[in-house]
């Protein structure tokens, strides 16, 4: 889904009329989601998890954060498996992502860029997704959002804010971009990571009430690009916040003459690849798109203008830099470390 503009900060002296109207429905959405966490009996699985969520509806950098940390507990020795819901995909799972065969459509975009990283499972039912990544061989279990979800034990969390947008108009879905209320998910975070260069999350951290929860900061940055220096190029993108990609692209000094955004998680159609390449065409530039958006047109059929815009499109790698990542590791691996007592000492009791 795109971003309603009226869940975006109000500007000085701007109202919006919407959000005021969607507050009923917004109220029913944050009691049910309540009642869920107050019912739930969360599994505890046979290894540790570590959880990069969000707040907000739509993209905040989470799956850069997942591979940057993956990256590091691997190199620290740790078998990582990554479990996401698979969003977008068809796939129920559980499933072991299988990039050379499973396609966008059957697992989600996300879950195909991850599997580049650590052997990464879609399953809409997390506890039994973690069972199998811990029957696999995982000793640590990543969840790429799940934030929300109380159906599994979490030993870490990690929530990703847009340092950019912060939490919007701070209303709950309809009225707004929050999944929950603030207050509730910093009650479960151990670590907020800001992304972007920005300020409006920056009042995130007084609403953590008594308890103080360690924040860092974070950028994207783009993989070097020479090519795209000063190249004309139609950006394209269907991401949360297709802004962000075309400021990566302006960082690497390339000459955005037309740009395409589409609903995140967008699957391109014959007619959106055929209209991209003929615009790519008239313009004299060069397609550019994002990692997540060209792993939706792997797997299209030969000779279609989907395998033709595919090959002819630059993509643009971003990796996520965070800062004092030393810091944030130790408090993961605490964490890790901590839930292996835990289990290990239910398990010795049985």
């Amino acid at each position: 889904m795109r971003e309603p503009r009226f869940w975006r900060q109000p500007r000085a002296g701007e109202f919006m009329l919407l959000p005021h109207l969607l507050a009923p429905a917004s109220w029913l959405y944050g009691l049910a989601g309540r009642l869920r966490h107050r019912t739930a009996r969360p599994e505890r699985p046979a290894v540790p998890v570590i959880c990069i969520g969000n707040l907000t509806a739509g993209g905040t950098g989470k799956t850069p954060i997942a591979m940057a940390l993956a990256e590091r507990l691997i190199k620290a020795g740790e078998t990582v498996h990554f479990l996401t819901r698979g969003y977008g995909g068809r796939e129920h799972g559980p499933l072991h992502v299988d990039p050379a065969r499973d396609k966008a459509s059957d697992v989600g975009d996300e879950p195909l860029l991850l599997a580049a990283v650590a052997p990464t499972w879609v399953s809409t039912d997390r506890g039994e997704g973690a069972a199998a990544a811990a029957r696999a061989g995982a000793s640590v279990i990543i969840m790429d959002d799940g934030l929300q979800n109380p159906t599994i034990r979490k030993d870490f969390s990690i929530l990703v804010v847009d340092a950019v947008t912060g939490l919007g108009n701070g209303r709950l879905i309809p009225a707004g971009p929050l999944r929950e209320r603030a207050a509730d998910a910093l009650s479960r975070t151990g670590a907020i990571v800001k992304v972007g260069r920005g300020h409006a999350a920056d009042g995130l951290i007084a609403r953590g009430g008594n308890r103080a929860i360690p924040d860092f900061k974070a950028i994207l940055r783009p993989s070097p690009a020479p090519e795209l220096d000063g190249a004309p190029v139609l950006a394209f993108a269907g991401i949360g916040r297709p802004e962000k990609f075309y400021a990566t692209l302006r960082e690497l000094h390339a000459d955005i003459v037309g740009a395409e955004s589409f609903a995140d998680h967008h699957m391109f159609s014959e007619r959106d690849a055929q209209r991209l390449l003929i615009r790519a065409r008239d313009l004299g530039a060069v397609p550019v798109t994002t990692e997540k958006d060209r792993v939706r047109l792997l797997h299209a059929p030969m000779g279609s203008h989907r395998a033709r815009l595919r090959d002819e499109a630059r993509t643009v790698t971003v990796r996520a830099l965070i800062d004092d990542f030393d810091r944030l590791e130790a408090l993961a691996r605490d964490a890790i470390a901590a839930a292996r007592r835990s289990i290990n000492g239910k398990a010795s009791g049985r």
